[in-house]
């Protein structure tokens, strides 16, 4: 028959616990903001879709009518039928408002901008930008 002091013990110690605690506490805090900033970044597709999308009906607009086409107001999930003329719909549920300007009235040039202040939980706004050269920039990154 075995004495007390022989029976092997099952189970982890409260020492061994906290260190596992401890290490798992360590790799969120080292992922969580990498997961934020991954999450954003992908939310900045749309964006970059819809300017791109912008800039293609643009060109088509200019040349049947010899003007870019430059709108009265802004196009968001708000107001999803702002571009219609061109053919863009946004959708339900888009983050960014889109604007298109122009320093002539649209005969010659025009810049398209996306603005959204809901990427994430902070409160700097992301804004893209493309123009009639079809250069798509990032003027202000909430990713970073």
């Amino acid at each position: 028959m075995l004495s007390k002091f022989h029976r092997s013990q099952k189970g982890f110690t409260l020492i061994e616990l906290m260190i596992v605690v401890v290490i798992i506490g360590i790799l969120a805090a080292l992922a969580i903001p990498r997961f934020m900033r991954a999450t954003t970044k992908s939310k900045q597709s749309e964006a970059k879709n819809i300017l791109k999308q912008v800039y293609a009906m643009e060109r088509a607009y200019r040349q049947e009518k010899d003007v870019y086409w430059i709108p009265a107001g802004a196009a968001s999930a708000a107001t999803p039928n702002a571009f219609g003329q061109i053919g863009i719909e946004i959708m339900a549920s888009a983050r960014y408002t889109y604007t298109i300007t122009s320093t002539d009235g649209g005969a010659t040039d025009f810049t398209a901008t996306g603005t959204s202040a809901i990427l994430d939980d902070d409160v700097k706004v992301d804004t893209w930008t493309i123009n009639d050269q079809g250069i798509l920039a990032c003027t202000s990154d909430d990713a970073l």
